[in-house]
């Protein structure tokens, strides 16, 4: 008898495999039913509150039904303003598996930002935590005709008229729920960029770049979560679906504990002792401040096997000082517009000869997940070579990278090439490794005579001075040699350094032509809402030091 071919799959031989749809529901459903006495953990107020997967996962059906009775249709956006907790957690499931989107609002935004998201969104309800009444409701008199609905999770220091209580909602309600069968490319998830220039910019992820996301995220030479794991995600749920650790944690069957409001040291490191966690994620300033009174307590976690630190780049000594507390410190690298996890920094066999080298290989950003495709080119669009030298435009595509911006033509056009591939705004290099280093943004590059200085590089050298907490540099115009660059410094409590011992301490360690002109002493350096230095700020703030006096 002939073979038949499908017309469906371009005349190939089609497959006997099944083609359900990738979505997040089989994550919840594998949790519930493989994991039931799995522990979900949150802060909630001064209590520690524990519920088991299976218990989860009848709240998630309640909040479905909540989610019915308001009248939520498929695609509908509902907003969430929330610290990482449970209740947090249950609309990220609830939410995308009724058909509808869940749009995870930065906390940090200024009001009349959190306004742009909320209406650029078209957000049909808000779903707010208590203890931050008083900054959404900033936002929201901003748009008194909106027409949403409020939704208060736990108990609040102030009121919000009209508002409705999450859990007097939740109360009569049912803990199953038929769940509806979704495409898997049908939008899940809504998150805006941080927005370090101009209007926050939207990306929708969906159920299927969710899946394969969370899937290459809990690889070995990734996050490599396992069922042992008992993991705190200190990076917030409101940005980049905290890394995409909820539905990771979830498949894998890990404990996940959730910290609320609790971010300070004290806090971090009281959760990582009490909840015996052995593997956390957060921006290189929360790791600083752990590292920091650890070392003053002259203590360990010795449950915390490692952290995962992202967002910016991490200081080498930061990463010495956490494997001398006996915490393997992973370095990754992504974007808002990958789902997020790009890279990952582990070690490699080809390496295992070579401590050393591999070391240093440890410091820079990581190797590609495979679910990322990848270029670096220079300004004609041309490949440069994987040498660890040749600097180029890092350009990304595939299954978890988003190929347009929502509702954002302007921004699509000068993002997005033709062939689908973006452009992340960052300058790397690629090594025969294939450990990809960033070596500056593209904004941040300062040109100073005709070379160019990556602010990066010494942003940690600086970070590794003993006195130096945090050091942001950023370029200046200058009259004679159009840049220079200027460090802004933030020293570490108790130690003091002036101007002339910081630079001096640079001149071994960097050509003089990179050596920053200025060194400024700030108590805090400003950053967006998700920790990354605000350098338009204080090129704002500083941009006439270097006057006609100083050529």
């Amino acid at each position: 008898m002939a073979t038949t071919f499908s017309p469906e799959v371009g005349g190939a031989l089609p497959s006997t495999m099944s083609d359900l749809p990738l979505s997040i529901r089989t994550i919840f459903e594998h949790a519930i039913k493989s994991h039931p006495r799995k522990q979900i953990i949150s802060r909630d107020g001064a209590q520690v509150l524990r519920f088991t997967f299976a218990e989860f996962g009848k709240r998630v059906a309640k909040l479905a039904n909540v989610l019915r009775t308001l009248g939520v249709q498929p695609g509908d956006r509902i907003a969430s303003f929330a610290w990482n907790g449970h209740r947090h957690l249950e609309l990220y499931y609830a939410v995308p598996m009724v058909g509808a989107v869940l749009h995870t609002v930065n906390i940090r935004l200024f009001p009349d930002q959190a306004a742009f998201v909320l209406d650029h969104a078209g957000d049909k309800i808000v779903f707010y935590d208590g203890s931050l009444t008083k900054q959404i409701k900033a936002a929201a008199d901003l748009q008194p005709d909106s027409g949403r609905t409020f939704v208060q999770m736990g108990a609040a220091a102030e009121p919000f008229e009209g508002a409705l209580d999450y859990e007097t909602l939740m109360t009569p309600e049912p803990d199953t729920y038929e769940w509806p069968e979704i495409d898997e490319r049908a939008a899940a998830l809504l998150c805006y960029t941080s927005a370090t220039t101009g209007d926050p910019k939207g990306v929708l992820f969906s159920h299927r770049s969710t899946f394969i996301h969370a899937l290459a995220s809990g690889l070995a030479d990734a996050l490599g979560i396992s069922e042992r794991d008992r993991v705190l995600p200190i990076v917030p749920m409101f940005h980049v679906n905290a890394w995409g650790t909820p539905f990771l944690a979830l498949m894998a069957g890990a404990d996940f504990i959730m910290p609320m409001e609790r971010l300070d040291p004290a806090g971090v490191i009281e959760m990582c002792e009490q909840e015996r966690v052995t593997l956390s994620a957060g921006v290189p300033t929360v790791w600083m401040a752990v590292r920091d009174m650890l070392q003053a307590q002259g203590k360990k976690l010795p449950a915390l096997e490692r952290v995962v630190i992202g967002g910016s780049a991490m200081p080498t000594s930061l990463m010495d000082d956490l494997n001398g507390l006996g915490i393997d410190a992973i370095h990754a690298w992504g974007m808002t517009e990958m789902s997020p996890i790009g890279t990952v920094s582990r070690d490699i066999a080809e390496l295992a000869h070579d401590p050393g080298m591999q070391k240093r290989e440890r410091y820079k950003q990581g190797r590609f997940s495979p679910i990322v495709q990848w270029r670096v080119v220079d300004e004609h669009g041309k490949d440069v070579p994987a040498d660890g030298v040749s600097r180029g435009d890092l350009l990304v595509r595939c299954f978890a990278v988003a190929k347009s911006y929502y509702k954002n033509e302007l921004a699509n056009r000068s993002a997005f090439e033709p062939d689908g591939f973006f452009h992340t705004g960052d300058v790397v290099t690629v090594d025969e490794y294939g450990y990809m280093e960033i070596v500056d943004r593209v904004k941040d590059f300062i040109k100073s005579g005709g070379e160019w200085i990556s602010s990066v590089e010494v942003e940690n050298i600086l970070m590794g001075h003993p006195c130096v907490k945090e050091a942001c540099v950023f370029g200046i115009p200058h009259p004679k040699w159009q840049e220079r660059p200027v460090a802004a410094v933030v020293l570490r409590d108790g130690q003091e350094a002036d101007e002339d011992a910081i630079r001096g301490w640079l001149g071994d360690k960097l050509a003089k032509w990179q050596t920053p002109d200025r060194v400024v002493f700030l108590d805090a350096i400003p950053r967006t809402g998700v920790g990354k230095f605000l350098k338009r700020d204080l090129r704002e703030r500083y941009k006439g030091m270097f006057a006609e006096g100083d050529a």
